[in-house]
């Protein structure tokens, strides 16, 4: 499911604001990442390390005229990923949410706590899932300016999220209980954790996979279930 081995950057989601990659294209997960250029500097989304990674954060920073890292963000408890690593690289902190818990402790670099906006990058943070069982704390953040929304976890396109038809596909272990929240935003792209991001059409694409979680769901598990026996 997670890559092993040499990683290999490849670059997703080149937008006027940022870039996304994927260290490792081969592995099923699809684990992408983000960077996005705000005037305070560059915000690194859950990243994963890989071999070009800072000439693609210079790229982009060149691009917004800024020449620093502004932060690290583990947006969900499980994506822990390389943040600490490429946090102590940059000379700066790792952000998280001020209510997820049993994550900082993990992290060998300095760790910041946020509320409402990240920094003063224009991104509203906002719960996504806060739940014990299954245990899941993941934070959404949605530029108003922009339109961009970051959704790291609840949806997302890689193979194992999506029914046939599906552009953007809900969690499979959320598809009976799709985030609601998600419902009140209207965006212009989506940018997942998993997979490449919907970068036109992003609304409509976000408003059928939620509408469509439930009424799926058995197609999903079927493909799933087939993929595994097949291998």
């Amino acid at each position: 499911m997670k890559g092993s081995g040499t990683a290999s950057l490849t670059e997703i989601d080149r937008f006027d604001g940022g870039v996304g990659w994927i260290a490792y294209p081969d592995e099923t997960m699809q684990r992408a990442s983000h960077a996005l250029a705000t005037e305070e500097g560059i915000w690194l989304i859950d990243p994963v390390d890989a071999p070009g990674l800072d000439d693609l954060i210079a790229d982009v920073a060149a691009d917004a005229g800024t020449d620093a890292v502004a932060g690290v963000v583990v947006c969900l408890d499980r994506h822990k990923r390389d943040a600490a690593a490429i946090a102590r690289r940059h000379d700066t902190e790792v952000y998280i949410p001020r209510w997820m818990s049993g994550v900082a402790s993990k992290l060998d670099a300095p760790v910041t706590r946020f509320a409402g906006e990240l920094g003063d990058s224009g991104f509203e943070s906002f719960v996504i899932r806060e739940s014990s069982l299954p245990p899941w704390q993941e934070v959404g953040l949605y530029n108003p300016d922009t339109g961009t929304l970051v959704v790291p976890e609840s949806v997302g396109t890689a193979s194992y999220f999506l029914a046939d038809d599906e552009v953007l596909g809900v969690h499979p272990m959320l598809r009976l209980m799709p985030p609601k929240t998600l419902e009140r935003y209207d965006p212009e792209r989506i940018l997942v954790g998993h997979g490449a991001g919907v970068l036109s059409d992003a609304a409509a694409a976000l408003d059928a996979a939620l509408a469509s979680s439930k009424s799926n769901a058995i197609e999903l598990y079927g493909k799933t279930a087939k993929q595994f026996i097949m291998g």
